[in-house]
């Protein structure tokens, strides 16, 4: 049997098994991350508009478990850390970039990535600036192995200091980049840390709208289409239905289920696109730069959430 076809028979088994109420989103992640080092992805090409797509369906099933009334107060808990944490996070990540002199657009990129929802922010925010591929290839590099870690140390963390559910909810959305790595650290954690982490980190997103704008405008690129993340509005609207339509939960309690293996899914994609070779383009600056800024707001939203919220 040739080499390829047993890299796609071993690829769709352990896509099979994601399915399973036996592998978790860490897990997932790990396995594939393992499938990148031993095999080669007979997929690659569809690997990235996969896990895209994939997650923003994922994300729009779990709103038809959530209570849009208290979702509403989520947000506007971490309203407040929001606005913070991006604006302190893109000025000290330009600062620390010109210090490390890494490249101008790949500081920018791992800011951004790093501020508000790293990969999707990363995908927005390139075009804008004509970022090269070698310069988003080492941002979304630096991100997503800095999501990969997190997905496995946030919990044991929140275990450690004895956070409760709203507040590793809330450290989940502000502290991690990527909206699939905080929905399946927070789905670990429990349930209402998944609730609360998934309606703040969306808000979160939908400041890149304004950051795009305002990139935009500065780099004077305005014939650069800036990327709306529309999916969150749909992701209102499954909320708006599970809540006013209390009739349906029976059937929202089936579509919460296949979001979470969706999310699953999404996580042993993105597993599979961390190969040896995506991991020697990061380089040591880049990687630098992106676990500093990821200390510091980790640590000082860690701080401050256990001494403010509940």
């Amino acid at each position: 049997m040739k080499k390829k076809n047993i890299n796609t028979i071993i690829f769709l088994c352990a896509l099979a098994a994601c399915l399973t109420p036996y592998i978790d989103p860490p897990l997932a992640l790990f396995l594939g991350f393992l499938f990148s080092q031993i095999c080669e992805h007979p997929f690659l090409g569809y690997n990235r508009k996969a896990v895209k797509y994939l997650l923003q369906l994922s994300v729009i099933g779990l709103g038809f478990g959530m209570n849009i009334y208290e979702s509403l107060k989520s947000g506007q808990q971490g309203f407040v850390f929001t606005i913070s944490s991006i604006a302190v996070t893109l000025l000290l990540g330009i600062a620390a970039g010109k210090y490390l002199k890494v490249k101008k657009n790949t500081t920018l990129l791992i800011s951004a990535g790093t501020a508000i929802c790293g990969g999707s922010a990363i995908a927005a925010i390139s075009p804008l600036v004509n970022a090269d591929e070698d310069e988003i290839s080492v941002s979304l590099g630096t991100i997503f192995i800095l999501n990969a870690i997190a997905l496995f140390v946030f919990p044991a963390i929140g275990h450690f200091f004895l956070l409760s559910q709203n507040q590793f909810g809330l450290w989940a959305a502000v502290a991690i980049h990527d909206t699939s790595s905080v929905v399946g650290a927070a789905h670990k954690y429990g349930e209402t840390a998944l609730q609360i982490a998934t309606a703040v980190k969306l808000e979160r997103a939908l400041w890149i709208i304004p950051l795009s704008f305002f990139i935009a405008l500065k780099y004077k690129s305005k014939s650069s289409k800036i990327n709306i993340p529309y999916f969150i509005f749909l992701f209102v609207i499954a909320m708006f239905i599970n809540t006013m339509f209390p009739q349906l939960h029976t059937i929202g309690a089936y579509i919460v289920y296949a979001a979470k293996k969706g999310l699953t899914l999404t996580l042993f994609l993105i597993g599979t696109g961390l190969s040896r070779a995506a991991l020697r383009s990061v380089g040591i600056k880049p990687l630098i730069l992106g676990v500093f800024l990821w200390a510091v707001i980790s640590i000082s939203s860690l701080f401050i959430i256990i001494q403010t919220v509940n």
